[in-house]
């Protein structure tokens, strides 16, 4: 073999090398150009969600979702002072008449699922708390801010059930989460909670239910922020939330029908 073909043939495998960078290169290129978009939701929806996300990530390749999961209040006060977001699912109606006001959302929000109270106690039930007018016995009540959907539930419910708590015995967390982690952790007594929150805390806590008549509906909405700059993708995402396959995943984790 001459010189010259032994360089033609090093030059071939060279090129061949570089082709095949070329195309990894090419192919991280179209992966890293997915559309994201970011949802912001309520923290009693975290495990619902992931779920919704990761199978409308997989009807939709080309689309990635960031979750942002917080109180619905402090959800509100983020999109206000411009932080990034393009979806808010909230628990309940009046986070989107606050956006409203300010022209931050589109249209009316959409209700896609409700979700009832429920009351929670420390494994094995230590104190016998069989139902809101025994949370006096209580040392320690886990409750949501006074601020935050839950908080506002709970306090609507204590009413209803004409039981008033001394707030020197009340701990209250940031968000549904929190406040079922207080309990959960043994570091109150029993709380108020959503129901989809008791039931994926599963042992960790056991659940009194609270009749029907006395407790209350949560209505969670959806809707598109005004300021998202991939709101085809977003309003595609709502859509999907709101279709059957979207409720019966709701469903599956403890949401009731809207």
């Amino acid at each position: 073999m001459t010189i010259l073909a032994r360089l033609s043939g090093c030059l071939l495998v060279a090129a061949s090398v570089n082709l095949g960078a070329c195309a990894q290169v090419d192919a991280r290129g179209v992966e890293a150009k997915k559309t994201t978009i970011t949802v912001s939701a309520a923290a009693s929806l975290a495990v619902a969600y992931k779920e919704l996300g990761k199978q409308f990530e997989q009807m939709n390749p080309a689309v990635k979702i960031r979750f942002n999961f917080a109180s619905s209040s402090s959800l509100v006060n983020q999109i206000q002072s411009g932080a990034p977001s393009d979806v808010l699912a909230a628990a309940d109606l009046t986070s989107f008449y606050r956006l409203r006001a300010k022209r931050a959302v589109v249209g009316l929000p959409k209700v896609f699922a409700r979700n009832a109270m429920q009351l929670i106690v420390k494994p094995g039930n230590p104190l016998g708390i069989t139902s809101i007018t025994d949370l006096n016995k209580a040392g320690t009540v886990s409750l949501c801010a006074k601020n935050v959907p839950c908080g506002i539930y709970a306090r609507q419910l204590l009413s209803r059930s004409g039981v008033m708590i001394a707030e020197s015995k009340i701990t209250r967390g940031v968000d549904a989460t929190a406040a079922l982690n207080a309990v959960a952790n043994g570091d109150a007594d029993a709380g108020i909670v959503y129901a989809t929150d008791a039931l994926s805390a599963k042992k960790t806590v056991r659940v009194i239910a609270i009749p029907g008549a006395t407790n209350i509906k949560a209505a969670y909405g959806i809707s598109v922020i005004r300021a998202s700059k991939q709101s085809v993708v977003a309003e595609r995402f709502v859509a999907f939330v709101l279709s059957s396959q979207g409720r019966r995943i709701l469903s599956s984790y403890g949401f009731q029908a809207p």
